[in-house]
């Protein structure tokens, strides 16, 4: 029997996740941070939007048509926030925003997030980051690795991907991801 045929894979090994180095890892600018959920953010309102405008387009003289396109642009925008939020977070560590601005979402040890983390940084820490006026956000400009308070309770770090080595200590030089 070959070694091919021998090999077991394990259900985590068949998950695609980016090839990613290891090293000293940069927490993610507050600005950049602000830019991903804008875009997070910018992607699942539209769907709503489009649905609603569909729906005053053909509410005319179908009022039930209207009603049904608005019911199903919420139900699309549901699925793409779970889809963006969690399963993109689960396999590859990014949200659609958090790709688009370089970003990755991992756990404080350097581990990849769960789909429980994800489901628990983006349902619970999301909401409960909004609450005191959005205050929970705004705790990653003033931390020193950048958390906010999802990521506080998740267990999660926003990090730049890549690695940082530091080639001269006073004068620190990124490395690309590309670059071995």
């Amino acid at each position: 029997m070959t070694a091919v045929e021998g090999a077991s894979v394990k259900q985590s090994d068949l998950r695609s996740r980016p090839v990613r180095q290891k090293g000293r890892r940069l927490p993610a600018p507050f600005s950049l941070r602000c830019g991903a959920l804008l875009i997070d953010y910018v992607l699942l309102i539209s769907i709503v939007a489009l649905s609603t405008l569909i729906a005053r387009l053909l509410g005319g003289g179908a009022r039930s048509a209207g009603g049904s396109a608005e019911t199903f642009g919420i139900l699309i925008a549901v699925f793409a926030a779970a889809l963006d939020l969690v399963v993109l977070p689960w396999l590859t560590g990014r949200t659609v925003g958090k790709w688009a601005t370089g970003l990755r979402i991992e756990l404080i040890n350097g581990d990849d997030i769960t789909i429980g983390g994800a489901l628990l940084r983006h349902f619970v820490g999301y909401p409960v980051s909004f609450l005191p006026l959005g205050m929970g956000f705004l705790l990653a400009a003033f931390t020193a690795r950048g958390r906010a308070l999802h990521d506080l309770i998740a267990g999660t770090i926003v990090v730049r991907e890549g690695t940082f080595a530091p080639v001269n200590p006073a004068k620190p030089h990124y490395v690309s991801p590309e670059v071995k």
